[in-house]
């Protein structure tokens, strides 16, 4: 019998470890909401630090963003709804970052798989980089993928929003950030000026 490659095996791994993810968030569709629990943060909860670099080498740190709403998604190179999401979040990102809202996509793709996050970076305009490469991560390893925190201008999280029945939608993703915005800036946005 021939041996399987390492590519191969390894979008195998990584197409099981999607498949469980999603199921995993059937089963328990929330975190708990403890503020000493271990894990990534709840509903309610201040947002963790994180301090990354982009791709593009400029700094991200979640803390700087303080008084915007934050759109932090979680992707892979290799998810089909993470990319298929991208396109909604680059629109959201146009439309919206003149009012005070951050868009920001972290691959959580694995250090040797830069080289496919970047590229596949390249179709969008908003800030990407790697979580692996983060110097401080306090969201911890996403459970599943793909994976969007929406962070209020508190700096709490305010949504936690998830795929599990396909890609977030441009309407799903503008109605949970016109929740957050101003309601001037809201109206605003949404007819697109």
């Amino acid at each position: 019998m021939p041996a399987i490659t390492s590519e191969p095996r390894r979008h195998a791994q990584r197409a099981l470890i999607a498949a469980l993810g999603m199921l995993s968030w059937l089963a328990a569709p929330a975190w708990p909401a403890s503020p000493r629990s271990a894990g990534p943060p709840a509903v309610g909860q201040p947002a963790p630090p994180l301090v990354a670099r982009g791709f593009d080498g400029q700094a991200i740190d979640l803390a700087a963003f303080r008084g915007k709403v934050v759109v932090l998604n979680f992707w892979a190179s290799w998810c089909g709804p993470c990319r298929a999401e991208m396109p909604a979040l680059d629109a959201l990102w146009r439309d919206y970052r003149d009012r005070g809202v951050i868009v920001i996509g972290l691959s959580a793709d694995d250090r040797h798989d830069r080289k496919d996050a970047v590229a596949a970076a390249r179709a969008v305009s908003y800030q990407t980089g790697l979580l692996a490469e983060s110097s401080t991560n306090g969201f911890g390893d996403p459970p599943v993928l793909p994976l969007t925190y929406i962070i209020g201008a508190d700096g709490r999280v305010a949504a936690i929003l998830m795929a599990n029945r396909g890609p977030l939608s441009a309407t799903q993703l503008r109605a949970a950030i016109d929740a957050r915005l101003p309601r001037d800036a809201a109206a605003g946005a949404s007819n697109g000026h």
